[in-house]
């Protein structure tokens, strides 16, 4: 099934739910500008009095929202990882909690700890012409119970970030070229080139090396499944095989799993290219200091995903979406303008290039090639979004219970072994009994 098909088949499948829903359009408006309704939100997109989100809900207030009765108030602005506690004590009523807001940041899979019965369905409210405006796949995350209780106001996704200053050096020397670096065979030759012409410096830090094991074989077997206690059979050969090449290039010392973020280890020096989240953007510096003290301009070139060849190439979508309470219709009301507001076309993708996030709409994915951007590393990184958004397929990883524990327990232990890897092999022993080792260890995580 090609990209298009999937796309078309992800949206048939979201409106069999949501024929039934009710357009706020097409009711007479709750609302009443001489008597404006208030929503409170929480929100977890930075804590900066001018932080975009702040910023687009202020000029949401002083127009639209003053012409038909609605003022939006940030009552807490939080990260991703307190949100979900914060909101609990809210709805449990414990003491010093603050009262619930009315809009809240939430990833997907942490929604139905509110109760999914609680929660507003957006498609009671965004009429199907209007949902056809965003990325399908983005709206299908936000489904749960056949509601649509998480919608999309951005997502994040992964991208190839490289040291362009030392890559020219390199590609002069040896050919290689960034498009040596767009499927992985080729990115793995090009690892090797790099580890010989450096004197055994590593190529790549990977942020989150198993999930692009499943990238991979999504890509070149059309499924991946889970095990009962949400990991992966050891006994799937599918498994093995695409491990084992990411391990190989551990062994070898080409590849590394960062030490946190890739992008410290970038500008640093300790490694040409970092593979992590689009929205570690922001955290490159413009220059690139090396372990001898030298620095240079980083001159930051970001790129798609390597390919892995198969019938579909996937990419990660990841990131939170705005959930509402249900209280009052006239509140529900208020909730769909205000989001229906803020993720129209170029104003979703003001936001987002801010943040190194993608924005959720067709529409703002094809302004991109047009976007006057102030920097030149944020332009590299969007027309890389732009070349996945048109190429690859976004899907979401099911989550399991403890799976993160595991996944941490796996990049613990493979930090701890890779140093010492690539002088074992330079000492005689084979790549394939080291590969096997990192297999067995991978094994024993469960």
């Amino acid at each position: 099934m090609n990209k298009t098909l999937v796309r078309i088949f992800s949206v048939i499948l979201f409106l069999a739910f949501a024929l039934g829903g009710l357009c706020a359009c097409s009711d007479k408006s709750l609302l009443d500008p001489s008597d404006p309704v208030t929503l409170t939100v929480w929100h977890v997109y930075g804590e900066q009095a001018d932080a975009p989100m702040n910023l687009l809900i202020k000029e949401f207030n002083e127009t639209v929202g003053r012409e038909k009765g609605i003022r939006v108030q940030v009552t807490n602005v939080t990260s991703t990882s307190k949100i979900q506690a914060q909101l609990l004590d809210a709805q449990a009523g414990k003491p010093g909690a603050p009262e619930l807001p009315d809009l809240f940041s939430c990833h997907t899979q942490n929604a139905q700890a509110f109760g999914i019965e609680n929660l507003l369905d957006w498609s009671q409210w965004f009429a199907e012409k209007e949902l056809d405006n965003y990325v399908p796949e983005f709206i299908e995350s936000g489904v749960i119970e056949e509601k649509l209780v998480v919608f999309p106001v951005s997502k994040s996704t992964y991208a190839l970030f490289v040291n362009g200053s030392q890559f020219a050096r390199f590609s002069a020397d040896t050919g290689v070229t960034y498009e040596s670096l767009s499927d992985w065979d080729s990115f793995f030759a090009a690892a090797e080139k790099y580890y010989e012409w450096s004197g055994g410096s590593a190529f790549c830090a990977l942020d989150y090396l198993i999930r692009h094991m499943e990238l991979d074989i999504l890509s070149r077997y059309g499924k991946l499944e889970y095990t009962e206690n949400g990991w992966y059979d050891e006994n799937d050969p599918a498994i093995k095989e695409s491990f084992s090449m990411f391990a190989e290039a551990l062994a070898k010392g080409h590849i590394v799993v960062s030490d946190l973020y890739a992008n410290t280890q970038v500008m640093t020096g300790e490694v040409l290219s970092g593979i992590g989240s689009s929205a570690a953007v922001g955290y490159y510096n413009d220059t690139v200091t090396y372990p001898d003290n030298t620095s240079e301009a980083m001159e930051l070139k970001v790129l798609p995903l390597p390919r892995t060849g198969g019938e579909n190439e996937y990419m990660p979508q990841t990131g939170v979406g705005l959930c509402a309470f249900k209280t009052t219709d006239q509140k529900a009301e208020a909730a769909y303008e205000f989001v229906r507001w803020f993720t129209e076309g170029e104003r979703n993708l003001d936001f987002v290039v801010s943040t190194g996030y993608m924005p959720v709409t067709n529409g703002a994915f094809e302004a991109i090639e047009d976007y006057d951007f102030d920097d030149a590393g944020y332009e590299s990184l969007y027309t890389a979004i732009k070349t996945m958004y048109d190429e690859y397929v976004p899907v979401v990883r099911p989550d399991f219970a403890g799976f993160y524990d595991k996944t941490n327990a796996l990049y613990a232990g493979l930090r701890k072994m890779q140093p010492s890897l690539a002088e074992r092999a330079e000492n005689g022993e084979s790549i394939a009994a080291l590969t096997e080792e990192l297999w067995e260890f991978f094994c024993s995580i469960d």
